[in-house]
């Protein structure tokens, strides 16, 4: 006898949190799954320690950033990638890996394939290693060209280092100090990269991956191992990454009022609390005290921002015979003149011939989906990171 399947009932929470338009830009659309809570850490793709949960935690031997049988497999299926070949070898049939430069694959578990071969794991001291040669010669190189191409190795690579601490357990201080590095280059790439092809960045990949290294991270704090100096630094670079997010600012709130009262998290609070509040003006004006990776974290939100101040303009300004100075909207925008009034007229906002603003809520839109970018803001954040290099960026000793 054929049963037909119930339609799936879709509650009122789930329709609630359910993006608006498929846009996701609006301030209220943001899942709180974004943010992960304690322990979900645990719970990654690359989870093994479930199969070894009842034996002993392997060790790694393997001194080198990458395992002799892999670079010997690799070279032979001439799967080096053109940072790992060695100089005079590039026009080879099989190029040579250099042992230098080789950096071990992130391998996707599968049945019959063997993760915990101690000669085939590198200790954490050694991936502490791989991850500065990762930011110093691919990542901060000026010469390793496009960027994009750098990124994928690097993030391929420091998936690679994830898998195995998670095989390893790994934890303390080196732990620390890997997730660190890790948070530091996602959430840049998230600026730099902004606005890139879906086949060279895709934003939705790099932000499920930013999520798990942060919350484990702070799961690392939380484990009361300390004391860590950058943990007010990577605190608030969560909330102003996830602002908005209940559980977020649940997270911060419950910290120490010693670390909470510290400049960094205590100027978060301040923006996460006027997003909460839709205000946009003082969130606007509080960014302006931001240093360049904090202002990288939170340039996701300012379209969104800028669009909630043209909505609150729109109703209190609506008037046939109102004009606005637009210079004076681009300053509270942050914005030269003309992006600025960019903005404004993909917002339904007229521009007269003297630079004044025609408000009315009636002619308010929403701008087409991908029609108006956060690029739009890369100018201000660019500003901000003048002098400072990107290896010392990801280093944490800018």
């Amino acid at each position: 006898m054929n049963r037909r399947r119930a339609p799936r009932r879709i509650s009122h929470s789930q329709r609630r949190d359910a993006p608006a338009g498929g846009g996701g830009g609006g301030w209220r659309t943001r899942t709180e799954e974004q943010w992960r809570g304690p322990g979900k850490s645990q719970v990654i793709e690359e989870d093994t320690d479930e199969r070894h949960g009842d034996e002993a935690v392997p060790r790694g031997t393997c001194q080198t950033m990458c395992p002799a049988r892999e670079l010997r497999d690799r070279q032979l299926q001439s799967r080096l990638h053109r940072f790992e070949v060695s100089a005079g070898t590039e026009g080879d049939r099989r190029p040579k890996g250099d042992p230098l430069r080789v950096v071990k694959e992130y391998s996707r578990p599968a049945a019959g394939k063997d993760l915990t071969n101690p000669a085939d794991l590198r200790p954490a001291a050694v991936l502490l290693k791989t991850v500065c040669y990762l930011v110093d010669d691919i990542v901060a190189s000026p010469h390793l060209h496009p960027w994009t191409e750098a990124y994928s190795f690097a993030f391929d690579r420091l998936r690679g280092v994830k898998q195995d601490m998670i095989i390893q357990r790994v934890s303390g201080s080196t732990c620390v100090a890997i997730l660190e590095r890790t948070v530091r280059f996602l959430i840049y790439a998230s600026y730099r990269l902004c606005g890139e092809p879906l086949r060279l960045y895709d934003p939705r990949i790099n932000d499920t991956h930013l999520q798990e290294n942060l919350s484990w991270l702070l799961d690392c704090y939380g484990a009361g191992a300390g004391p860590h100096a950058n943990q007010d630094e990577l605190q608030a670079l969560g909330l102003l990454y996830n602002l908005g997010s209940a559980r977020a600012t649940q997270h911060v709130m419950g910290l120490p009022s010693r670390l909470r009262s510290s400049p960094a998290i205590t100027l978060a609070l301040s923006i996460n609390r006027a997003f909460l509040e839709r205000n946009p003006v003082r969130l606007l004006r509080l960014a302006r005290r931001l240093n360049f990776l904090q202002s990288c974290a939170l340039h996701r939100h300012l379209v969104t921002c800028g669009r909630d101040l043209l909505l609150i303009y729109s109703h209190g300004f609506s008037s046939r015979n109102c004009r606005f100075p637009l210079d004076e909207v681009a300053q509270l925008l942050s914005l030269d003149a003309s992006l600025a009034a960019r903005l404004c007229q993909a917002h339904g906002v007229a521009v007269n011939r003297d630079n004044q603003l025609v408000f009315s809520k009636a002619a308010f839109t929403e701008p087409e989906h991908g029609k108006l970018h956060c690029k739009l803001y890369h100018g201000i954040v660019a500003e901000r990171q003048r002098g400072l290099g990107v290896g010392n960026l990801i280093h944490g000793s800018a």
